[in-house]
C-alpha cells in the first residue's frame, strides 16, 4: 500500500535504490532522494532523521523511507555509492546516485547525525529547521560531551573521536572541548596507570586517542600538547603504536634529557628559551614520532609553528647587540676548544634558519653577524681539526655566499689590502686535505662562485642577439671592477700554483693507482680547473701553458678508476668545445689524442660510459670538421685509428683527410672484404683487362697515348665519321705493337659480321648536337675524354688496390684505342695521314 509522502523543501536527487537479496542486489526502482526530520508529533517526542526516496514513475509512492540510527553502519563507497544495514529486519540496502554532488550533500546530513548520537542531541524537542539548505547543513550543537577520562571508557572515547573526527563540523567541536576541559591533561596521567598495570590494550588505545587529537591540526591543541605540563605524557602515549604491538619507543628519555640543551651564551629573555625548547619539540614531533602519521595539513601546521618559532628567535639575537659581543667574543678570547665549536654550531643553526627569512632581514642578520667578526670564525672552523666544526663553518660560508657573494668578495678586497691572510687560502687548505667528500664539494663551489668573473662575452653575444640585438662588430669584454682583477692577479701568483699542486706534482709519475680521497680530490681539481678556463680566459691560459697541466691531466687516463678518466676525457672536451684556436694549438703539440685514442682502443668494442664519451669527443671534431685536429689525428695518430675504423666516425675523419690531401685511405679489410674485391677483379671482361693493362712498346718503353676516337681532318666530308669504328679489345694488343713502326701493309678489312652491337649503341647514344660541331672542337673534347678515362681507369684500380697506398711515383697509366681504318671511306688516305 502506498505511503503518504511528508512535505518536503528540500533539492531532490535522482537515485536507484537496491535490496540485497541471496546475495544478488534487486533493483527496487529510481526516484528521488531527500533527507529531514520527521514533523514533531502532537505528544511532543522528539523528530526523527530520515532518508526519503519517493518513486520517479508515481511520485505519492515511495521506494524507501528509512530512520538514521546508531546501529545503522552506514558507508560512503565510491563517489556514488551509499550502503547500509537496516537494523528491524537485517537487509542490506544501497542508494546509487546519478551524480556524485547528491551523494555528497546526503551522506554530509547523514554523518552529522550519525556523530551527534555519542555527542547528545537534547532530549526536548527544541525547535530545530526541519528545512535542509543546499548543503545539508544538519550541524550537530557545538556543545560536545565526551565519556569521563578513564581507563574503563578508552574504548568508548576512542569510538567518539573517530566518528566526530570525520567531519568538519565535528573536528571543530571536538577542538574545542578538548582545549576548554584540559582534556589532555586528564588522559596525560592514564599513560602510567596503564603501564602500572602492563595493560597494553588500554596504551594502544590512548596512542590512538593521542594520534587522533594531534592530527586534529588544531594550533592551540599542539602547543598545548608540547608544554611542559603535557609533554612527557602526551609522547609516552605515543610510544605503544598498535601498529607495532612489539616495540616500544624511547620518546621521554629523549625529551627529558635537559642535559641536551647547550646554552653557549645565556639567554635572559624567559619567552624566547620558552620558544627555543618549543621549536626543539615541535621539531621532534614532526621528523620522528609523527613521521609515519602526517598528513598534509597536520604537517603544514607543524612547519608553521617552527617557522615563527625560529623568525622570533633570530629576530631576538641580531638585535642584541650584548648577546652578539658575548657571542663572537668567545673567538678573541682563550676559550676552551668545545665552548668554540657549540658557537660555530649555534650561529650555523641561525644561518639556516636564516635561508627562510625575508631577504631584508636576512640581509641585516648577516650584516650584524659580520660586523661582529663572522669571518674570524668562518677561517676557525676551516682549520678545525674537528670535522663537525669544519662542516658547521663550510655551511655558514655557502650560507652566505648563496644570499649575497659580492658581500663576501668585499671581505676579500679588504683582507688584500690590509695584507691579512685570505679566505680563499684558508678554502684552498681545506680542499686539498679534507676527507670529507660533502665538505670538499662545498669547497669547490665556494671558490667557483668567489672566483667568478661574470658570464662570458660569448654568452652575452648570444643574450643579445636572443633579445634582437645584432652587433654590427665584435664587442669588448665588459669591463670588471678593478679590486676583483686584483684578486685574480692575487689568486695566480699565490694560491693556483697550492691549489693545482697535486695535479702538477704527477709528472714523472708511472703509477697511477689512486686512494679514494686522492681520486676525489683529482676530480674537484679538475672541475675548479676547468670552470677557471671558461671564466678566466687569459689568465688561465698562461697557467696552463706554463705549468703543462694538459699533459698532467692526460696522465690520468691510464689510472684504473673509470670515473677518473672521464673526469680527464670531460676537461679535454670542454677545451675542444670552447674552438679556442690557443688550446686546439696546445693538444696537439703535447699529444693529447695517443692517450685518448688508447682508451679507446682498450674499451672497445664493449659499451659503457668510458667508450661512449670517448667517442663522442671524436665524433665532436668530425661534425665541427675541427681542421687541425683531423689533420694532427690523421697525419700522427693513423695506425691507432685503424683499428677503429669499423666505426663511421673515424672512417669518415681519415677520409675527410685524405680527400683534401689527395691521398688514399688506409682501410681496414677483414679477409670477406679482400675475397670481395678479389672476386670483381676476376669477374671483369676483356675490356677492364685491357684497360687495367698498361701499353709498351718493345723496348719497355710507354709510346704517347692517341684519342679515343681519331676524328678526320677538316678537309674530309663528316659523312665519313659515320664509318668509323671502335677496334675490339681483343685486337688491342696487335694495334699498340703496330703504332711502333709504320706498316708495311694496310691492315685486313675485318668482314661486315665484325660490326658489334657496341657501335650501335654509341651511334644511338651520340648526341645530335656533337655531330654539327666543328672538328677542332671534337679533337678537344676527345683530348679530355681520354683524361677522363684515364683518371677514372686509375681510381677503379686505386679501389681494388685498397689495403695499400698507392706510390706518388708510379708513372701514369696511358690508354690508346684506335679506330679500325678498313670501314672508312678513304681509309688509305685516312692511315697516311695517322703514319
Amino acid at each position: 500500500m502506498a505511503q503518504s509522502v511528508p512535505h518536503q523543501s528540500t533539492d531532490k536527487k535522482r537515485v536507484k535504490v537496491y535490496e540485497l537479496r541471496n546475495n544478488d542486489w534487486f533493483d527496487r526502482g529510481t526516484g528521488f532522494c531527500t533527507a529531514a526530520f520527521t514533523q514533531q508529533s502532537e505528544e511532543g517526542h522528539p523528530r526523527d532523521p530520515r532518508v526519503y526516496v519517493e518513486s520517479e514513475d508515481q511520485p505519492e509512492r515511495l521506494l524507501l523511507e528509512t530512520k538514521i540510527c546508531k546501529e545503522d553502519g552506514f558507508q560512503k563507497q565510491q563517489e556514488t555509492l551509499i550502503v547500509w544495514t537496516e537494523p528491524s529486519s537485517g537487509i542490506d540496502m544501497a542508494l546509487s546516485f546519478q551524480e556524485a554532488e547528491g551523494c555528497h550533500l546526503i551522506w554530509k546530513f547523514i554523518s552529522g547525525i550519525q556523530s551527534t548520537f555519542h555527542g547528545g542531541i537534547p532530549a526536548s524537542g527544541a525547535p530545530v529547521d526541519d528545512s535542509l539548505s543546499d548543503d545539508l547543513a544538519m550541524d550537530m550543537p557545538s556543545n560536545v560531551h565526551m565519556p569521563t577520562a578513564d581507563l574503563k571508557n578508552l574504548s568508548e572515547i576512542e569510538q567518539c573521536m573517530r566518528v566526530m573526527n570525520q567531519t568538519a563540523n565535528g573536528r571543530d567541536a571536538l577542538a574545542k572541548f578538548i582545549m576548554s576541559d584540559d582534556y589532555i591533561g586528564k588522559l596525560t596521567p592514564l599513560v602510567e596507570m596503564a603501564e602500572d598495570l602492563e595493560s597494553l590494550t588500554d596504551l594502544h588505545r590512548l596512542c590512538n586517542i593521542m594520534k587522533t587529537i594531534i592530527l586534529l591540526n588544531d594550533t592551540s591543541i599542539i602547543e598545548h600538547a608540547v608544554s611542559d605540563a603535557c609533554l612527557l605524557g602526551v609522547v609516552g602515549a605515543l610510544e605503544y603504536d598498535p601498529d607495532f604491538p612489539s616495540h616500544k619507543a624511547n620518546h621521554r628519555h629523549w625529551l627529558g634529557n635537559r642535559g641536551r640543551y647547550k646554552s653557549v651564551v645565556p639567554i635572559r629573555d624567559e619567552g624566547i628559551e620558552r620558544k627555543i625548547h618549543q621549536t626543539h619539540r615541535l621539531q621532534y614531533l614532526k621528523d620522528v614520532v609523527l613521521a609515519r602519521i602526517l598528513d598534509d595539513p597536520t604537517f603544514s601546521v607543524l612547519n608553521s609553528l617552527i617557522f615563527f618559532n625560529q623568525v622570533d628567535i633570530v629576530q631576538h639575537l641580531q638585535g642584541n647587540a650584548g648577546y652578539l659581543n658575548e657571542l663572537f667574543g668567545i673567538f678573541r678570547g682563550a676559550e676552551v676548544e668545545s665552548r668554540k665549536k657549540d658557537a660555530v654550531l649555534l650561529i650555523q643553526q641561525c644561518c639556516s634558519i636564516a635561508k627562510n627569512l625575508q631577504p631584508p632581514a636576512r640581509q641585516t642578520l648577516y650584516n650584524n653577524f659580520i660586523a661582529h667578526g663572522l669571518l674570524q670564525v668562518i677561517n676557525f672552523g676551516l682549520r678545525s681539526a674537528d670535522v663537525g666544526v669544519r662542516v658547521g663553518a663550510t655551511d655558514i660560508l655557502a650560507a652566505m655566499i648563496e644570499h649575497d657573494p659580492h658581500m663576501i668578495r668585499q671581505t676579500l678586497y679588504r683582507q688584500i689590502q690590509e695584507n691579512h691572510p685570505l679566505l680563499t687560502d684558508s678554502l684552498v687548505d681545506l680542499l686539498l686535505v679534507e676527507a670529507d667528500l660533502g665538505v670538499r664539494s662545498q669547497i669547490a663551489d665556494a671558490l667557483r662562485v668567489l672566483l667568478d668573473q661574470g658570464p662570458p662575452v660569448q654568452a652575452q653575444e648570444a643574450f643579445a642577439r636572443a633579445n634582437g640585438e645584432f652587433p654590427g662588430k665584435t664587442r669588448l669584454p665588459q669591463a670588471t671592477e678593478a679590486n676583483h682583477e686584483l684578486l685574480l692577479a692575487n689568486f695566480y701568483e699565490h694560491s693556483a700554483r697550492k691549489l693545482f699542486r697535486p695535479l702538477m706534482a704527477l709528472e714523472g709519475r708511472t703509477d697511477m693507482n689512486f686512494t679514494v680521497q686522492q681520486a676525489s680530490m683529482f676530480t674537484y681539481l679538475i672541475e675548479v680547473l676547468g670552470y677557471f678556463i671558461r671564466q678566466h680566459l687569459h689568465r688561465s691560459k698562461f697557467f696552463v701553458l706554463q705549468n703543462d697541466i694538459a699533459q698532467r691531466v692526460a696522465q690520468l687516463l691510464s689510472c684504473p678508476e673509470k670515473y677518473l678518466q672521464l673526469v680527464g676525457i670531460r676537461f679535454f672536451r670542454s677545451l675542444i668545445g670552447s674552438h679556442d684556436d690557443f688550446y686546439i694549438k696546445h693538444l696537439t703539440e703535447k699529444n693529447i689524442f695517443g692517450p685518448l685514442l688508447d682508451v679507446l682502443n682498450d674499451t672497445m668494442p664493449r659499451d659503457n660510459l668510458l667508450s661512449s664519451a670517448c667517442l663522442e669527443l671524436f665524433e665532436f671534431i668530425k661534425k665541427e670538421n675541427v681542421k687541425d685536429l683531423v689533420k694532427h689525428l690523421v697525419q700522427n695518430h693513423r695506425e691507432q685509428m685503424i683499428p677503429l675504423s669499423y666505426m663511421d666516425t673515424f672512417r669518415e675523419l681519415v677520409l675527410r683527410f685524405d680527400q683534401t690531401q689527395a691521398g688514399t685511405m688506409d682501410y681496414y679489410l677483414d679477409k670477406e672484404d679482400v675475397d670481395y674485391w678479389d672476386n670483381l677483379d676476376e669477374d671483369d671482361g676483356p675490356e677492364s683487362k685491357a684497360l687495367d693493362k698498361p701499353t709498351t712498346n718493345g723496348d719497355g718503353a710507354t709510346p704517347q697515348s692517341k684519342p679515343l676516337v681519331d676524328y678526320p681532318s677538316d678537309d674530309e666530308p663528316d659523312e665519313n665519321q659515320e664509318n668509323a669504328i671502335v677496334t675490339p679489345p681483343a685486337e688491342s694488343k696487335e694495334t699498340k705493337s703496330t703504332d711502333a713502326t709504320p706498316p708495311s701493309t694496310p691492315p685486313a678489312v675485318a668482314p661486315p659480321e665484325r660490326l658489334s652491337e657496341k657501335r650501335r649503341r654509341e651511334e644511338d647514344e651520340e648526341d645530335e648536337l656533337g655531330k654539327l660541331m666543328q672538328n677542332k672542337r671534337r679533337n678537344s673534347s676527345s683530348a679530355g675524354s681520354n683524361a677522363s678515362v684515364a683518371s677514372s681507369t686509375s681510381m677503379a684500380k686505386r679501389k681494388k688496390d685498397f689495403p695499400t697506398r698507392s706510390s706518388p711515383s708510379s708513372a701514369p697509366r696511358k690508354i690508346s684505342i684506335n679506330i679500325s681504318p678498313s670501314v672508312k671511306t678513304g681509309g688509305n688516305s685516312r692511315s697516311d695521314d695517322e703514319s
